[in-house]
């Protein structure tokens, strides 16, 4: 950090201001005279799902130019601004301090990891993953001059235009991917499916298969004792022991109908509903908590692996999405499960189809993986560029160029 910059206190260079929850039976989705829209997390991203409530005195209201901050859960931390409106209690706007600090520098400061680091860990340690106005308010800040200030937001925005450029194509070509697979998916069940066999889910599965859900307390975690799969740990295709969470085996002793025997179709039932993983073989003996149902199929009727594919079809993802209730938690019951509608076709014909899917699913993967490489390689240098804007290094650079040309 160069001579001339001062390091204060975030209390000094902004105040905060948290936002308010109007109850639900206010809002509308139409705007109309006398309403202002509501702002929650989700409206940064998309329209969708706007909706209106009344002007009051209760309400706090927020401009194009406020900078507002995700304040829990999987929000906290996210830095957004470019919307008008009331906004929610999720979110907390910032007033910098226009003689202290330059809000574009303000803006690109909460995005550094010089913010977003002490943010986090104060967020892991809370128990609604959140923070207060206290928590951060002596967070350092490092403020140079404002001319200066204003240098740094020059060189960001260049620098920043091309790698957004770049972070938005790659996001593309990664949702271009999945949607190609998604689409062979649906075509194969929307156009064949009308012609083949239809049962419901507890008339196809195994005699030993009893379709419940898993261990309702798991406890904490219990040094080498039985590995359960957990509705968080569904995030790919095939689930092996890596991070799994260990309890005590005397925990699953009433649990004995959701042992996994491995090759088991993981079915979400709680959260994420319809989230489809299976168990690795290496999972014979586990078993899972309360928000997995254990699958498996009379061989005789369907395989395991056409029947992973069929419970992600569009088909049977509508069905489980018809069937889902509740608000905080989202789940579906387990009868409602077993009379999940399935079209089957002929075991020969599950066989190619699987090994079709297997294929394009691998491709799918294959480039996931490489796009989000490069989408981490691009905010690993979004973060570089951060760094050395907030220690001086960026302007540094230009004065020392300055000084070279005029030598």
């Amino acid at each position: 950090m160069t001579s001339t910059w001062n390091t204060k206190p975030l209390k000094e260079v902004s105040g905060f201001q948290g936002g308010s929850q109007p109850p639900k039976s206010q809002f509308v989705s139409v705007p109309q005279e006398g309403y202002v829209r509501l702002l929650q997390i989700r409206d940064f991203k998309s329209d969708d799902k706007a909706v209106y409530i009344p002007v009051t005195k209760k309400i706090r209201t927020c401009s194009e130019d406020d900078i507002l901050i995700g304040r829990y859960g999987a929000s906290v931390g996210q830095i957004h601004r470019g919307k008008s409106g009331a906004y929610n209690v999720a979110l907390i706007k910032t007033i910098p301090d226009d003689e202290v600090i330059d809000r574009n520098y303000f803006y690109y400061f909460l995005n550094s990891a010089l913010f977003q680091r002490p943010l986090m860990n104060i967020a892991a340690r809370s128990a609604q993953a959140g923070f207060s106005k206290e928590d951060i308010a002596n967070f350092p800040v490092p403020v140079p001059p404002l001319l200066e200030q204003k240098r740094i937001v020059a060189i960001l925005d260049e620098a920043f235009a091309g790698t957004e450029a770049a972070i938005a194509n790659t996001e593309k070509n990664l949702a271009n991917a999945r949607e190609l697979f998604d689409s062979y998916l649906n075509a194969i069940f929307s156009q064949d499916a009308r012609k083949w066999h239809k049962d419901t889910l507890d008339n196809v599965v195994d005699e030993t298969c009893s379709l419940s859900y898993g261990i309702v307390q798991p406890g904490k975690e219990f040094p080498n004792g039985l590995p359960v799969v957990r509705p968080t740990d569904l995030t790919k295709k095939v689930i092996t022991l890596d991070n799994l969470k260990h309890i005590n085996p005397d925990l699953a002793k009433s649990y004995k109908r959701t042992t996994l025997i491995g090759n088991d179709l993981l079915l979400c039932v709680r959260g994420s509903t319809g989230v489809v993983s299976i168990a690795a073989s290496e999972l014979a003996g586990a078993n899972v908590t309360r928000g997995i149902v254990p699958i498996r199929f009379n061989s005789s009727v369907l395989t395991q692996e056409f029947g992973y594919y069929l419970l992600k079809s569009p088909s049977v993802q509508e069905q489980i999405k018809e069937k889902t209730y509740g608000a905080a938690l989202m789940q579906i019951n387990i009868r409602d499960m077993k009379k999940l509608k399935l079209s089957i076709p002929p075991l020969n014909k599950q066989t190619d189809l699987s090994s079709m899917l297997d294929d394009l699913s691998f491709e799918t993967r294959r480039l996931e993986s490489i796009y989000q490489q490069k989408l981490t390689a691009l905010a690993e240098l979004k973060q570089s560029l951060l760094q050395k804007a907030f220690t001086g290094e960026l302007t540094a650079e230009m004065h020392k160029e300055a000084e070279e040309a005029v030598a």
